[in-house]
């Protein structure tokens, strides 16, 4: 075969002339895939009318705030894109839309000059390019983000036929995707979800008794509702998701976490909500109670909410940086609860997504900033503190005044006759004569005074003289202490009323001491203090002087304009804050606080993100829905109950959650709200259920923390030893879990995924982990709960059978009957345990014997025994279903 010679050899590529085919290569392709999905998506959304806020505004916050967007300090070129501004004036319309710098730099395949660049990991879709085309195409009109315009109340869609208006708006979503809402849940499974919705508790027997009475009938949900409404649990169970976002804890936090008596104002929440206090009122009483026109201890207590952050009491800590931090948490608490927005990261700089810059953080602490607390120490009680006595200790203290004050006139009668202040002698005078003085010539045993006068040489020792000019009401247990040594030292013995005295003010100061001390709001007196921004938010690095003040993107009112028109001082407050939360041109707080309602009525709020309703938030699934109920809450006097009513006796959540499987494969998170909510109750509604269910439960609302089973050591290791955890007896056991003592270091470990309480929280995660099975199979509380519900209905009627038994189980744990493959399933399990007990009787009384419950003890009879540990494994069964913890 001839060869051939070196010039017919095929051309050799250098890597250089590679590099560019390659990138040549690159380009077309990328350039031809891009067509092709803009083809793609042209024709789906060339109908649809361009919106700002909720088709542009996402784009650019997504992949170009963080270098052009509110924050100067991590911005480039010089060029901001989250407002308006001529040089983006300039980028955006001075050509047409095919030819301008921003629709060339986003649209390239240059990866020297896309935008954002390939470094970012960010890549514009063919969709989001097409939006911005229509934008450019379109003027590039300007707008708001979504959370910032004014609530405007949407018109209900008609056509639906719904009675209730959430009804309409969701079946009109529906509708455009080809859907219909899901049946209505059956009675016994909707009357369980409503009971553990409103009150955290399952139906009681009277409730199923008097609204289960047929099968046939649904079930009247409004008046269920009412009933519900009205328990003193609706408030309990309320208050849980508020004191989570309030990091309400009973110790302090950090190393030292020291007890704290902040229950007071848990027990406030609890009322307020049973009473339904309207929520402005509510707003009102927490952020400004102290400041309200004649302000009633309620209200002052209430202010606790913002005194209910961590307090760090370490060695070494800084006073004036520990109060700066808490009046940062103070403000960032409040930013999260009432306005829905992530202000933590301007402490330090202006916000990258949001228009919150740096100086309106600062301007709105001030608002926090003028209190007396200067940040020293860890005491858990740091004035400013109210005092709350019960109704007991306010009736013991009054008597104790009262005797106090009784007594104190007869030892100032005996000091007037024995010592007389006239004869006293002055501090430098001579020691008083040591000669004792017979005790029958001074002392009248039975009344405990003079009867005759002790003739004084000189005079008292000048501490006893600075004692004895003081009342005796007022003096101190320790100097009556020293008076008494006195008088036994000189005299043999001291006046009977001296000693009654000093037993009285004993009693006083036990009992002072044992009177929660809430720690609450204040002003300090004088001028207030100045605000500053803080160079990376270290309190010792104070910059520009800023007033107190509102965010200037949200300021749509003048407040401090409103205020000189009033003819009040130009100084905002507290107070000042709170109204213009709740005036109508404040477009967040109504829509952030439905949001939350929402949330905890369907698992998940109708925007996800319920504690950043900012650019980077989620955007609402239902938009129109959000702001109807938003505008109606607030028409309404702000009425929670109400609000609480119009949502769970809507079809929207009255549907059930037994659909086909590609239903949640179709929306898994039931955005579309095409059934019933469904997910796994919280771990405090489930250890609750179980003592209901079982009778243990002690309804008593209110009081100081209580300390339930836990495992041992867990304070211990926690606090290298220095706080132990000693288990309460008798009802406290068996209290709710509201008021489970809530150390911050270590959290309760029967609740997971329930809040920290040492920052706000609003959204809290839901896991799933084998550690929660175990607690749900092995914590004493489910485990005695099991078996005092099991041999108590053992006990009742021995004669009962197994079908029975089991349809009595069903009906208390899951209100409802078993069906026939559920009864046959358990008889199963029912012989398989007692085979295994009955040759077992040491590991029967283990099961037999936990907790501490004496309740329907079942003797010493090994087969008796032995059944009712069959019956309590069976009951423990029935408690971990699916169906059980999970809201149906």
């Amino acid at each position: 075969m001839p060869q051939r010679n070196r010039e017919q050899r095929p051309p050799v590529l250098s890597q250089s002339m590679c590099r560019v085919f390659l990138s040549g290569w690159l380009i077309v392709s990328a350039s031809l895939a891009m067509a092709c999905e803009l083809l793609a998506t042209e024709g789906e959304l060339s109908s649809k009318p361009i919106n700002f806020s909720k088709d542009v505004l996402p784009i650019l916050s997504d992949n170009c705030f963080h270098c052009h967007g509110p924050d100067p300090q991590s911005r480039q070129a010089e060029l901001r894109l989250d407002q308006p501004n001529p040089a983006l004036d300039r980028i955006l319309k001075e050509s047409t839309p095919g030819q301008s710098i921003f629709w060339e730099r986003v649209s390239t395949t240059d990866p020297d000059l896309i935008m954002p660049p390939p470094a970012t990991k960010h890549r514009l879709s063919a969709g989001q390019l097409l939006l911005l085309q229509k934008w450019l195409q379109a003027g590039a009109p300007w707008g708001k983000h979504w959370a910032f315009e004014p609530i405007i109340k949407p018109a209900v869609p008609e056509g639906s036929q719904a009675e209730n208006p959430i009804d309409a708006f969701v079946i009109a979503q529906l509708h455009q995707v080809g859907k219909e809402l899901s049946p209505q849940a059956d009675s016994a499974r909707l009357l369980r979800r409503l009971a553990l919705d409103l009150t955290g508790l399952p139906p009681s027997l009277e409730l199923r008794q008097k609204y289960l009475k047929s099968s046939n009938q649904p079930l009247d949900v409004g008046a269920v509702v009412d009933e519900l409404l009205a328990s003193p649990h609706y408030g309990e169970r309320m208050a849980w998701d508020w004191l989570e976002a309030a990091r309400y804890a009973d110790t302090n936090g950090y190393q030292g976490d020291a007890e704290r008596t902040m229950w007071p104002w848990r027990d406030w929440v609890v009322e307020a909500f049973n009473q339904n206090l309207s929520f402005d009122d509510f707003t009102r009483a927490q952020l400004a109670g102290d400041l309200l026109s004649q302000a009633t201890d309620q209200q002052k207590l209430a202010t606790a909410f913002l005194r209910n952050h961590m307090i760090n009491g370490e060695g070494g800590r800084i006073a004036a940086e520990n109060r700066v931090d808490y009046v940062m948490d103070m403000t960032e608490t409040t930013g999260t609860v009432w306005l829905g927005l992530t202000m933590n990261c301007c402490r330090c700089h202006d916000h990258k997504f949001d228009p919150i810059r740096q100086q309106d953080y600062y301007q709105l602490s001030g608002f926090f900033n003028n209190t007396p607390v200067d940040g020293s120490g860890g005491n858990p009680q740091t004035p400013p503190v109210l005092e709350w006595p019960s109704k007991q200790q306010e009736e013991q203290r009054n008597r104790l005044l009262k005797e106090r004050q009784e007594i104190a006139e007869k030892v100032l009668a005996w000091e007037d006759e024995f010592v007389p202040l006239k004869h006293l002698a002055p501090a430098e005078g001579p020691a008083l004569s040591t000669q004792p003085v017979s005790a029958i010539e001074v002392f009248d045993d039975a009344n405990g005074v003079a009867t005759s006068p002790w003739h004084l040489d000189d005079g008292l020792p000048a501490e006893l003289r600075a004692i004895r000019q003081k009342p005796p009401q007022d003096r101190k247990a320790s100097e009556l202490t020293q008076l008494i040594n006195f008088w036994n030292q000189w005299q043999g013995q001291s006046p009977q009323s001296l000693l009654m005295l000093k037993s009285r003010i004993d009693e006083l100061d036990a009992l002072q001491k044992s009177i929660p001390q809430v720690m609450v709001m204040q002003e300090r007196a004088g001028e207030p203090r100045k605000n500053f921004i803080l160079s990376k938010g270290l309190y010792n690095q104070p910059k520009d002087e800023v007033p107190t003040d509102v965010p200037l993107f949200l300021k749509s009112m003048n407040v401090s304009e409103r205020l000189k028109d009033q003819h009040v001082s130009p100084a905002l407050t507290r107070q000042d804050f709170a109204e213009w939360l709740l005036h109508d041109e404040n477009p967040l707080v109504a829509r952030v606080i439905v949001n939350r309602i929402w949330q905890q009525f369907f698992g998940i709020g109708l925007v996800k993100t319920s504690e950043d309703f900012g650019i980077q938030g989620e955007k609402p699934s239902h938009p129109e829905l959000l702001d109807w109920l938003a505008a109606d809450f607030r028409e309404h006097g702000w009425d929670i109950k109400r609000l609480v009513k119009q949502i769970v006796t809507s079809r929207t959540y009255c549907q059930t959650t037994l659909v086909p499987r590609e239903a949640y494969a179709d929306d898994p998170e039931n955005r579309l709200l095409a059934r019933g909510p469904r997910y796994r109750w919280p771990s405090w509604m489930l250890r609750d259920q179980a003592l209901a269910v079982s009778g243990l439960l002690v309804p008593q609302t209110g009081g100081p923390p209580v300390k339930p089973y836990q495992p041992e050591g867990l304070w211990e290791e926690a606090t290298f030893g220095a706080k132990r955890y000693q288990v309460d007896q008798g009802d406290s056991l068996y209290r709710r879990s509201l008021y489970t003592f809530w150390r911050r270091i270590i959290a309760p470990p029967m609740f997971f995924d329930a809040a920290n309480r040492q920052t706000c929280i609003v959204r809290t995660s839901r896991t799933n982990t084998p550690l929660q099975a175990l607690a749900l199979w092995n914590d004493p509380v489910y485990l005695e709960a099991a078996r005092v519900l099991a041999t108590r209905l053992f006990i009742n009627d021995r004669k009962l059978g197994d079908d029975d038994r089991l349809r009595l189980l069903f009906e208390h744990i899951l209100v409802r009957e078993p069906s026939p493959q559920e009864l046959e399933l358990l008889r199963t399990s029912i012989m398989s345990w007692r085979n295994r007990l009955v040759q077992s009787p040491e590991q029967v009384n283990d099961l037999l014997a936990v907790g501490a419950s004496t309740a329907s003890l079942v003797g010493e009879d090994p087969a008796i025994r032995a059944e009712a540990a069959v019956w309590t494994v069976i009951t423990m069964i029935l408690f971990n279903l699916d169906e059980t913890v999970s809201k149906e």
